[in-house]
């Protein structure tokens, strides 16, 4: 069977590529930091996220004998449906679950979800594998207390760039751990999941600081907790896969959707015309209407779990 990429691409009506199109011709490509002092630069000058109404809580997760810091929303009118635990992007080396307060409280009130976002540690302070201790920690924590604590036991992840890595090294953890069948569905927004070179797709980000800040200490970056490419992906709840046909990262994600759906998973791979990494949180009607598909997405997993 033969196909081409424009066979895969989700169908947007041509006003909103037209747009999509206008803002990526007047937007500067983003560059991320290349090295520690840059790093230092960057963070620095980053602003603080604006505040959500009403704020998220502030709460420390605990599950096995680990902490972590987390950010819960709750839905302002009536209870939760089911829970989401969101894991934030920044290149393992940025970003806070702060980032994300305002789509959180969006999320919580207009699909009537609780949503919790890890904090967790970022390198090169804290180099792998601190920050998937941290999302499992937190994953664990749901496990144990979201009935009690939201009502509900009916969970999802997920996250966008290094925080789909993330939620996808989660999964796996809790699978070998006798624990998966807790979270009914995973939305995993351009996600990196090679991180050792060895690979065509990983080879195009080999030269990339975050994966030295990251991993640069590991002999063997073929480790599925480092890149889950390399990963038995047996037994995984159902994923939405998210990317844009522009992102360095589309082949690394088309080997990933393969690689799921050979091990028997349910995939479902949404493609965006001409869109690059990160698109789903730019100012487009596009944007919109990919997360609009993942909330959907979303609502039904956790209602036919």
């Amino acid at each position: 069977m033969r196909f081409a990429l424009d066979d895969l691409l989700t169908d947007l009506p041509a006003q909103q590529l037209d747009e999509a199109r206008d803002f990526y011709a007047s937007r500067a490509a983003g560059r991320g930091p290349g090295t520690l002092e840059e790093l230092a630069e960057a963070r620095a000058k980053r602003s603080a996220p604006p505040p959500a109404d009403p704020p998220g809580i502030e709460e420390v997760a605990e599950a096995g004998g680990a902490r972590v810091p987390v950010r819960i929303f709750t839905p302002t009118g009536g209870r939760a449906r089911g829970v989401y635990l969101d894991i934030h992007g920044g290149g393992f080396y940025m970003g806070s679950a702060a980032q994300g307060d305002l789509r959180n409280r969006r999320l919580a009130d207009a699909r009537h979800l609780a949503v919790v976002s890890v904090d967790y540690r970022l390198a090169p302070e804290h180099p792998w594998p601190a920050a998937p201790d941290d999302c499992e920690t937190a994953a664990r924590w749901l496990l144990a207390q979201a009935g009690d604590r939201f009502g509900t036991a009916r969970l999802a992840i997920g996250g966008d760039s290094a925080g789909a890595t993330l939620a996808l090294a989660t999964l796996l953890r809790l699978r070998d751990g006798g624990a998966v069948d807790g979270f009914s569905g995973a939305v995993l927004q351009f996600g990196t999941y090679d991180l050792s070179a060895q690979t065509p797709a990983g080879r195009r980000i080999a030269d990339e600081y975050f994966i030295q800040t990251y991993v640069g200490h590991v002999a063997d970056r073929t480790v599925p907790d480092i890149s889950p490419i390399y990963g038995d992906l047996r037994g995984l709840p159902p994923a939405l896969m998210v990317i844009g046909s522009a992102d360095i990262v589309l082949e690394d994600n088309l080997a990933m959707a393969g690689r799921l759906a050979a091990a028997g998973n349910r995939v479902d791979l949404q493609i965006y015309p001409e869109a690059p990494h990160g698109f789903t949180g730019h100012p487009t009607t596009m944007a919109e209407t990919a997360r609009d598909g993942i909330e959907t997405w979303l609502l039904d997993r956790i209602a036919h779990p």
